[in-house]
């Protein structure tokens, strides 16, 4: 063989070998790359929801000291006309001592809407806490149903899986909610909590009879970690927290009859 033919053997060889790449690291690399991007875009729509709450902190609370602030849509610092002019959809304020969870609430015409967008109606998978669209809002809702996404930063509802501790739970400061409206303050008091697969029972807000909705908040007080010893009765309304996640099968889950302040 020349050496002209063996050059071009050798050259041959070498190309074949430059050009096997094992499997495994095509998968390895496409793995990386897909995480990069995950944690690129976790990290701006943290971001976007961060600034959306300085726009609300900036626009809608008024300080209170602050007489010349103040108007009659005001309660206890949150103006809800300006609340209602980032989004119209805007029906609360939900609170709940010792978690994160401090923000308004909206409600749209279906349960998917707010599970990828924000206050303002941009697209963010971080979503925006949302009162289930079957609510009338009227004063006649046994079962008035909040929902948040569990996010991993404690935003949104990721922080509900602290009522589930002991420190929480032995507060007895954090076992009464708050929850704002245009037209008051509301106060409920916590009777259960707990750690559920995906369902939809306990979101139920209808009722064919009274005896029914009995069972239905014996059923809520028995799945409780924790035996609160709270009385309820047929007359009582509720408000029901609770997580959401595409990724995960279970829900953190609270559960609080209303109560006079």
């Amino acid at each position: 063989m020349s050496k002209k033919e063996k050059n071009f053997v050798n050259e041959k060889t070498k190309n074949k070998k430059t050009k096997k790449i094992p499997i495994f690291r095509i998968i390895s690399l496409f793995i990386i790359t897909l995480c990069v991007i995950y944690i690129v875009i976790w990290y701006r729509e943290n971001n976007k929801t961060e600034e959306m709450m300085e726009v609300v902190y900036e626009e809608a609370i008024v300080d209170k000291e602050n007489e010349e602030n103040k108007n009659e849509s005001t309660n206890i610092g949150i103006d809800f006309n300006k609340l209602k002019e980032i989004n119209p959809n805007v029906k609360g304020w939900i609170r709940v001592n010792n978690t994160k969870v401090d923000y308004p609430v909206v409600k749209g015409t279906d349960n998917s809407f707010y599970l990828k967008h924000s206050l303002d109606q941009s697209y963010n998978a971080a979503g925006w806490p949302f009162i289930d669209y079957r609510a009338k809002l009227d004063g006649t809702d046994k079962n008035i149903v909040i929902y948040g996404h569990n996010r991993k930063d404690g935003s949104m509802f990721g922080s509900l899986e602290d009522i589930l501790k002991p420190e929480w739970y032995n507060n007895e400061e954090n076992l009464y909610i708050t929850y704002i409206t245009e037209n008051g303050v509301e106060s409920y008091q916590v009777f259960s909590i707990y750690n559920i697969k995906k369902e939809l029972y306990y979101t139920t807000n209808n009722f064919t009879s009274d005896e029914e909705y009995i069972e239905f908040l014996k059923e809520l007080e028995s799945r409780s970690i924790v035996d609160f010893q709270v009385d309820l009765d047929k007359s009582d309304r509720i408000l029901t927290l609770s997580t959401c996640a595409d990724y995960s099968l279970y829900r953190n889950v609270l559960h609080a009859k209303k109560v006079e302040n």
